[in-house]
């Protein structure tokens, strides 16, 4: 084959696999923006490589962004960056092909940001282990020669792994319509100032994290169902200086942000504001308020090249 035809098929045989390391990246390093520059890393690296050589260039790549992960997780930058108390799961709306395979439970939570968060506590190959077990359903000989370690060792890591997420997350799938509903009884209560319903949409050991849209530098965290009402009463409730601030009079829309339901506020076509929800037995468990543009910039993206349908509120 012509050098010139040889290098467009290996490009092609690259590209095909871009949408599953995207989402094989996005879940190990939870962020959209490092996630894409690592999957340009792989391909510098796929260029540079003796191609003729590698006989299965799927399980190539895959090892190759496995371990570009890793050195950006093991990196003195993430360390700061994530113990600084700023760290927060880039949300990618419902669709994005980053969000990678969905046909089990299991590969669904794996992107939530419940989980995206709970995965923080573990050791960067802990957090590979689980994510390409998990998610990918690669096998323990796989994941050893990935991640160059012992059979034994990556089902040690996963156990371990397993039991750090598992202690610490909600257990079982949501229903869809029950929770939109719960949500836009959140959303209504929130914004006609019913701290009361609120406290009642809340479970007992419900939290709220917000990032202030980037201004404070760091996130907020509140962690009583009546400290989250009382944050979100005042927080929707319009008033002009919001507005703005804002640039405008956004709508409230309901989406799915990494399969859990969320309402965005939008100006034109602009998202300008995403708050997420965990929901458990019926009830708001976690509240997540993310409005700082570089988080949002993939997902306002997205919505962009989105037909959304009717918004719950048409002027906030």
């Amino acid at each position: 084959m012509h050098s010139s035809a040889t290098d467009r098929f290996d490009i092609g045989r690259f590209e095909a696999s871009r949408n599953r390391l995207a989402s094989l990246a996005y879940r190990l390093l939870g962020s959209a923006a490092d996630a894409e520059d690592t999957v340009q890393d792989a391909f510098l690296h796929w260029q540079a490589a003796d191609r003729q050589r590698i006989e299965v260039p799927e399980a190539w790549l895959t090892k190759v962004v496995t371990n570009l992960c890793l050195d950006r997780l093991r990196s003195a930058r993430a360390r700061r960056e994530r113990t600084a108390g700023a760290w927060l799961p880039e949300p990618l709306l419902d669709g994005d092909p980053m969000l990678g395979p969905a046909d089990s439970f299991e590969q669904r939570e794996s992107v939530s940001l419940a989980v995206l968060t709970l995965m923080e506590r573990l050791s960067p190959v802990e957090r590979a282990v689980y994510v390409l077990r998990e998610a990918f359903s690669y096998s323990h000989a796989e994941i050893a020669e990935i991640l160059d370690i012992t059979e034994s060792a990556s089902q040690q890591h996963l156990h371990r792994s397993r039991r750090r997420v598992t202690a610490a997350r909600r257990n079982g799938a949501v229903d869809p319509a029950s929770a939109r509903r719960v949500v836009e009884e959140f959303l209504a209560a929130a914004s006609s100032g019913r701290t009361e319903r609120l406290v009642e949409l809340l479970t007992d050991d419900a939290t709220a994290i917000t990032d202030g849209a980037g201004l404070a530098g760091k996130l907020m965290w509140y962690d009583t169902p009546q400290r989250v009402a009382a944050v979100f009463r005042a927080g929707f409730k319009p008033t002009p200086a919001k507005r703005r601030f804002a640039g405008g009079t956004p709508a409230i829309h309901y989406a799915l942000v990494n399969r859990a339901p969320a309402i965005l506020f939008v100006i034109g076509d602009r998202v300008i504001g995403a708050v997420t929800f965990d929901v458990a037995g019926g009830k708001i468990a976690t509240v997540r308020s993310i409005a700082a543009p570089a988080r949002l910039a993939r997902l306002a993206e997205a919505w962009r090249r989105h037909a959304p349908d009717t918004p719950l509120i048409s002027r906030w």
